[in-house]
């Protein structure tokens, strides 16, 4: 006999697994330290990538003034404005990135939470079925 509830519950898990699960379940193996730590060391490589490729294409750009005016200007100065440039993209993008890893983390261990109690409430079905198949054989199990 098939137990409607338990289809009811598989079904849902199952949903769950190929929807919201893809995004959460791999999110809830992480502790929350570790996961928004992976996600601001992989935002400073990316800020870095970004604003070097920037600094690139404005040097591309101006290359031709860069080239001619280079003695009259003021490097020290210009290096530090760079530096103090990359130093406040990359304050700023960590701090969003923060926000953005601590809500999703957030989210994730909260869907995921539903989920393993859908898990238990399956187990517990499959545990009372098991104990009611095992009443039977134990008790018709010894007629001859």
């Amino acid at each position: 006999m098939i137990n409607e509830e338990k289809v009811k519950i598989m079904n849902k898990l199952a949903m769950y697994e190929q929807g919201e699960g893809r995004k959460y379940l791999p999110v809830s193996k992480y502790y929350r330290s570790d996961y928004i730590g992976l996600a601001l060391i992989k935002n400073f490589f990316l800020v870095t990538i970004g604003y070097v490729l920037i600094l690139a294409g404005i040097a591309a750009y101006f290359g031709e003034y860069l080239m001619e005016n280079i003695h009259k200007m003021d490097l020290i100065s210009l290096g530090i404005g760079v530096v103090a440039g990359y130093v406040a993209l990359l304050a700023a993008y960590s701090v969003l990135t923060y926000i953005q890893y601590s809500v999703k983390y957030y989210c994730a261990k909260k869907s995921v939470k539903k989920y393993y109690g859908d898990l238990t409430r399956l187990d517990k079905i499959y545990s009372r079925e098991e104990k009611k198949s095992s009443g039977r054989r134990v008790s018709g199990g010894n007629k001859r």
